[in-house]
Formats: structure tokens, C-alpha cells, sequence
């Protein structure tokens, strides 16, 4: 086995591994599993789960690579796209249909830019000169440097006229029929309307023989920049587009052996915000909900141990391990039992514990582990001492990386002084990280007496006591719990959110805890009590 400070344990953003020096790692961790299969199905227009559970590194490994005759693509919404919509929004005085029409011929457009050379033929009379001449209209306005990015096509909307008769005379060249309408600037909607059925027309007519996959990622952080109606409006545009453009037009083109498709990468939380109609029926029907849940005793069979130990198992120099025997090697520790009805604990089920439950979590905890192997010197180790992941240091930075992404996922309804504000509710507990109902109660008119006192502006998800509770569900911050025939059940968002039910609720009057992963950073606890 490799020594642990020869392990490359990747990075915990996969956009990384769309650069050429990384793809070679990737492929070689990388697990083809159930999720990916589904991904691949015709029915498929949204790939949704939880911040850290894989979905930008399943749209990256399909980008990398071409896979069962399907060539895909991503791309990143970025800041300076939504801030396109909003002037667009200003200046063309947009309504939110307007944002779907827009959203489809950035699709639509990013999808006939996919397809290559040698899928079409090149009879000057074939029906695939209508593509060739739009897009040849597209490289004549970027002076052919035209960047297959949201932000290009954005430009080109932005411009629809010259857009639009562009388009027309390049059909005309191409013996295609073409409107000889003036196309006005003060017409954008109309404008907008011909160039997508121009492009819907030539997307009809060419037959491919792979599959085209367009991944839209990046909308689940909103820019600090852009206001959280105007980011809503955009997000909404772009579901409503997937929705029809793929269920609509993609799903009706007749006699092409390969299709056209695109999916949005999207969490829970959003998803439930965007108002599609039926959205329990399009989650069950045209969604790959991401869930790595496991229990206890069956973490061996889980998706997420089969993930982690490839992880560490994949760049090993034996030809081939047997499964569990990477993990076993490095994590090879038992702890004492939380359940008396068990001997001891595996290592895995403290990382469990510790988690939400998904690859990110577990892989960043190994990195940390390494970080401080390196910092205390246990040079001397073949594995990772179990002293390491109970340590202060350890469990302190963890903590802090897990507050991280509830910061990033707050961020996308809240501002920094929202999250700020958030924070100071802790205080009122005084250092518990178990409470009941009456206990939550006082905590929260204590800080909301502290909220009136200090701040003008109070957040909506702090008005009553009962949404804040829910709230702090949402964000997986605490659990409620439940006890049938003298067991406890710990009732966690994440762990009962499924297809059938994307936004759980808590229930009033029982008790609640504290997220384990969180104690250190909301220093609540047995070490926040000694603190305070």
C-alpha cells in the first residue's frame, strides 16, 4: 500500500478535473454507478442533491469523457451571466416567459455548436446546411472567435436584430428560404422568436448518430452582487426552458439515432423554489436524485464506502485489491460502541457520524486527517491513527468546513449579515447541543429581544419561532427526535428527504440535537459549556 503521504486524495471542487493534467486521476476514481446509468436515460432533465454529493463530478466524468455514444458538455453560469439578465431585464423590460425564450436559444445554440464535422455530411444539398449556415451566421458576428459560452450567446441576444439578419442571410447563402422582414431593435421579443425557430427548424432536420448532453451548473450560489428576486426570475427562467425545450422539442424529433439533451444541476432547496408545475411527479419521473444514505450495519454494501474506497484503492500499485481492503488498511481502528447492543464501531461508522452523508464530507475529513499526519508528524504510521480524527484540531477544522457550506447555501436567499445574525441564536442556548421544545422556545425570544435591539432589517426566516425551527432543519443544522418502542430515531432533513418528499418537515414539542459535525463551530456541547 501506498504510503500516506504519497496519496492523492483529488479536490473537492470536480471542476478541477476538467483540466488536462487531472482527467487521468479522475477516471481512474471515478465510480459508475446506478446514478450514472439513470443520467443516460431520455427521461432525465435535472440532476438534483445536497452541495457535496457528486453532481458536478457526474456532468465532469461525461464531459471528459464519450461514454455509451454520448458526448455531453458542461457549463458554468458565472456572475457576469445574471448580471446580462439583469441589465437585459432593464433595458428590455424582460418578463419572466421572456427569460425561458432566452434560456432555450442559449440551449438550443450551445447544443448545434456540440455537434461535430464528421457527424454531418457535406452535400451542399442535404438538410444539414440550414446548421451550417446558423452557425456560420454566429462565427461572422464574433469575426470567427466565437466562444461557446453562456455569457457569448448572451452577447448574441443582447444584439438580436443584427442577430437575426445575420441568420437570414447566411440561410439565403445556403439556398435555404428566409423572411424578408426588416427585424426592428425595439422588437426584441420577435427578434428572439426567429432565432430560436431557426434553430429549432435545423436541429429537426439533422440526424446524429451520438447522443449531445448539455450540463447547466452553477446556480447554487447567488452572487452577493445580484438581488435575490433577480436571481430567482433567472433561475426560474432557465428550469421552465430545461422543462420545455426538452420535453417539447428534444423529446419529438423523429428518425435521429442520437438525441438532444439538457440538464440542470440543481439542490433540493432550489429545486422547491423554482414553481415548476407537478414538481413531485418531475422529480420522480425526469430527475437523478443523488441520495448516498446508508446505515450502520449495511455501510459496507453503500454506494459511498464502494466511492471512498476506490478513492484510496484506485492509484494503489497492486493490480487489483479486494473490495474494503484500501479502507481497511488506512482507517483499520475500532472505537468503543454508541449502541449497547454492538461490541465496538467500525472506523467508518465515526465518519458516518460525523457527515452528512456525502462523498464530500467523508473526502474532505481524510484530507484534513492527512493535513494534521503531516503537522504532528506521525511519519512512522502506515495508517491514520484514530487519536488524529479525535482530536481537537481534527474535529475543530471539520467543523469549520461544514459551517462553510451552510454559509454557501444560505447565501443563495440571505446576505453575510443574515448569516451573522444567525450565528448569535447559539448564544441563547448556552452551550446546549440537546434541547427540548420549552428550551428552544426561550433560547429563541432571547435572541430575537437581541435581533429588535440591534438590527432594523429581520430576515423572514426568523419571524416566528416555528419557522426558524424549520429552518434550522432545512439546513441539516439540528435534527428532531423520535422514540418508538423505547429506540431512538434521529430524524435528520437530509436523511428523510427523497423524491417523494424533497422538503421534510420538522415536528414542534419533541426534542432536538445539535448536528455532531457542528458542536466545535457553534461551540455548543461539553467544550462549549466549559468555554462559556
Amino acid at each position: 500500500m501506498l504510503k500516506i503521504n504519497d496519496l492523492n486524495l483529488g479536490f473537492n471542487d470536480a471542476e478541477n478535473y476538467q483540466r488536462r493534467e487531472n482527467k487521468e486521476l479522475f477516471n481512474s476514481i471515478f465510480v459508475k454507478n446506478k446514478f450514472l446509468d439513470e443520467l443516460l436515460q431520455p427521461s432525465s432533465f435535472f440532476l438534483i442533491g445536497e452541495k457535496g454529493t457528486g453532481k458536478t463530478a457526474y456532468s465532469v466524468f461525461l464531459s471528459n469523457n464519450e461514454y455509451k455514444d454520448t458526448l455531453a458538455e458542461l457549463k458554468y453560469i458565472r456572475e457576469t451571466d445574471y448580471q446580462k439578465f439583469v441589465s437585459l431585464k432593464k433595458n428590455k423590460h424582460l418578463e419572466l416567459s421572456d427569460y425561458s425564450n432566452i434560456w432555450m436559444v442559449i440551449i438550443l445554440l450551445l447544443l448545434a455548436n456540440s455537434i461535430q464535422k464528421d457527424e454531418l455530411d457535406h452535400n451542399p444539398f442535404s438538410k444539414n446546411q440550414k446548421i451550417k449556415s446558423l452557425m456560420q451566421a454566429i462565427e461572422e458576428y464574433y469575426l470567427n472567435a466565437f466562444s461557446p459560452e453562456i455569457i457569448s450567446v448572451l452577447n448574441l441576444v443582447e444584439n438580436s436584430k443584427i442577430t437575426a439578419e445575420l441568420i437570414t442571410k447566411h440561410l439565403k447563402f445556403g439556398g435555404e428560404e428566409a423572411t424578408n422582414a426588416n427585424f426592428q431593435e425595439s422588437k426584441f421579443q420577435v427578434n428572439l422568436l426567429y432565432i430560436q425557430k431557426q434553430f429549432e427548424r435545423a436541429i429537426s432536420d439533422i440526424k446524429i448518430k451520438k447522443n449531445h448532453l448539455l450540463f447547466i451548473d452553477g446556480i447554487d450560489i447567488r452572487p452577493g452582487t445580484i438581488p435575490y428576486a433577480d436571481y430567482l426570475d433567472c433561475v426560474k427562467g432557465l428550469a421552465n426552458a430545461i422543462w420545455c425545450i426538452n420535453n417539447d422539442f428534444f423529446a419529438n424529433i423523429k428518425d435521429s439515432k442520437g438525441r438532444f439533451r439538457a440538464i440542470l444541476l440543481v439542490r433540493p432547496d432550489i429545486f422547491n423554489s423554482i414553481g415548476l408545475q407537478n414538481l413531485t411527479n418531475k422529480i420522480h419521473d425526469n430527475s437523478v436524485f443523488l441520495d448516498w444514505r446508508t446505515t450502520y450495519p449495511n455501510y459496507r454494501h453503500s454506494n459511498l464506502f464502494e466511492l471512498l474506497d476506490k478513492l484510496l484503492g484506485a492509484q494503489q500499485n497492486q493490480e487489483k485489491l479486494d473490495f474494503g481492503n484500501a479502507w481497511d488498511h488506512y482507517f483499520p481502528w475500532k472505537s468503543a460502541s454508541t449502541n449497547r447492543n454492538r461490541e465496538h464501531d467500525p472506523s467508518f461508522y465515526k465518519f458516518l457520524r460525523l457527515s452528512y452523508s456525502r462523498p464530500r464530507d467523508i473526502v474532505t475529513m481524510i484530507q484534513i486527517l492527512r493535513e494534521e499526519y503531516f503537522e504532528k508528524k506521525y511519519f512512522s504510521e502506515k495508517y491514520f491513527p484514530q487519536k488524529l480524527f479525535d482530536s481537537y484540531e481534527f474535529q475543530n477544522k471539520f467543523s469549520e468546513y461544514l459551517m462553510g457550506g451552510i454559509k454557501d447555501q444560505l447565501s443563495f436567499y440571505y446576505n453575510t449579515d443574515d448569516y451573522s445574525m444567525f450565528l448569535k441564536f447559539f448564544n441563547f442556548l448556552n452551550g446546549k447541543q440537546k434541547f427540548d421544545y420549552s428550551q428552544y422556545v426561550e433560547a429563541y425570544n432571547k435572541f430575537t429581544d437581541y435581533v429588535l435591539e440591534h438590527h432594523t432589517d429581520i430576515p423572514e426566516f426568523i419571524e416566528t419561532s416555528d419557522s426558524f425551527l424549520q429552518f434550522l432543519y432545512d439546513t441539516n443544522i439540528i435534527c428532531y427526535i423520535e422514540e418508538l418502542e423505547y429506540e431512538l430515531f434521529f430524524r435528520w432533513c437530509y436523511r428523510e428527504r427523497s423524491p417523494s418528499n424533497i422538503s421534510p418537515k420538522i415536528r414542534p414539542e419533541s426534542k432536538y440535537r445539535i448536528h455532531y459535525g457542528l458542536h466545535k463551530a457553534l461551540n455548543v456541547g461539553n467544550q462549549g459549556r466549559k468555554k462559556a
